[in-house]
């Protein structure tokens, strides 16, 4: 097996894969990348629940495939002096890596201990836009739960139903939501759950304009797609193969008020500062602020007795009743942070009910009160 390859070509691939390569594994095979050179190269990677493989523009001399320690490649790749970057694969899986002056070994293992990626045939199919699709998981990722023992809760529900794509992620106290017309044929009518960490690197990985090709059985899930089209052309098709969790994801929509009493329409930005510097006087113990809402202002404020307090103003247009609310401070900061709507709503009933945040697109963020102190 023998390739050359650009420098920034190659490192711009393994940052699409070794995310998931983990340092502590029991099976060596685990920590490593496999490399199959055809017309191109091949770069794959997996932790047995969630798999990549990036294709990589590569000039192939000879054809051929192997495993080689991942985060060490990345690390002799980075440091090298030349763009030009030659490597050679013998029968023994040494692996010769030659730049400028610099000539480097790696030991590997063979590829046919590397796990295969499961096959797809027969499942159900959907295509969405992948700056679409990616802009809603970040929107309600940081819902998901990363408690154990609510395992179905660790990872966002994609519910293909009625002509539309929902995703949800809830840990019981809080719960984001974003949903999107898409069409696909009735009996493509499905529920998955997938997991974070999945989220997290589809989240990476997706591109901002071009198709997402997603292919789903009882319990996989594959994303394909092409960031080809955004900068740094060198690496071209994605291949994301995951796990999908498995049990019956709890019913959303009762969480959901029917109405609130109250709507209060605030600047995002506004918000999102006035709680994250309010929350500096937070505790471990007292990990709540309060807000009040009056006419035409809303004070966001913290009391912590063993740290001190904390009170700002943030002018808004409202004359409805005058009450207040707890809240933690950083489920509030979350969907703030990852919305970019200039103006939000806050839906109050009284300081027992949940708050309901929304915005000027399809999101809905649900969060439930802490008691008032």
């Amino acid at each position: 097996m023998k390739f050359k390859v650009n420098k920034d070509v190659i490192l711009e691939g393994f940052q699409k894969v070794q995310s998931i390569v983990s340092s502590r594994t029991t099976l060596p095979i685990l920590s490593n990348v496999l490399l199959q050179a055809d017309k191109e190269l091949q770069l794959s990677t997996t932790d047995l629940e969630v798999s990549v493989r990036a294709n990589v523009q590569a000039d192939v001399a000879e054809g051929g495939a192997t495993t080689l320690p991942a985060r060490r490649l990345f690390s002799i790749f980075r440091e090298l002096p030349a763009e030009n970057i030659e490597v050679s694969i013998n029968a023994k899986d040494v692996a010769t890596i030659r730049a400028g002056a610099s000539l480097f070994k790696v030991i590997g293992i063979s590829d046919e201990e590397f796990p295969p990626l499961p096959k797809f045939e027969g499942g159900r199919t959907y295509t969405l836009d992948q700056g679409v699709f990616r802009e809603m998981l970040r929107m309600t990722g940081y819902a998901a739960s990363t408690d154990e023992t609510r395992y179905v809760l660790n990872g966002v529900l994609l519910s293909f139903k009625d002509d539309k794509l929902v995703t949800v992620a809830t840990d019981g106290r809080r719960l984001a939501l974003v949903d999107q017309e898409v069409e696909f044929p009735k009996e493509g009518e499905a529920e998955l759950v997938i997991p974070s960490k999945t989220v997290d690197e589809l989240c990476k990985t997706l591109g901002d304009e071009g198709p997402v090709k997603i292919q789903a059985t009882d319990n996989q899930v594959a994303f394909e797609f092409s960031t080809s089209g955004d900068e740094g052309a060198g690496v071209g098709d994605i291949l994301i193969v995951s796990k999908l969790i498995e049990g019956t994801y709890p019913n959303f929509k009762q969480v959901i008020p029917a109405q609130c009493e109250e709507r209060v329409a605030v600047e995002r930005e506004a918000l999102l500062t006035a709680t994250k510097r309010v929350a500096l006087m937070t505790s471990d113990k007292g990990n709540s602020i309060k807000l009040s809402v009056r006419k035409n202002t809303i004070e966001v404020s913290a009391v912590t007795p063993e740290v001190g307090e904390a009170l700002e103003s943030i002018p808004v247009k409202y004359s409805g009743k005058e009450l207040s609310i707890a809240f933690n401070p950083e489920f509030l900061v979350d969907p703030l942070r990852n919305i970019s709507s200039d103006e939000v709503y806050l839906e109050l009933t009284d300081e027992l009910s949940p708050g309901v945040l929304k915005c000027d697109t399809a999101f809905l963020y649900v969060l439930m009160p802490m008691r008032l102190s």
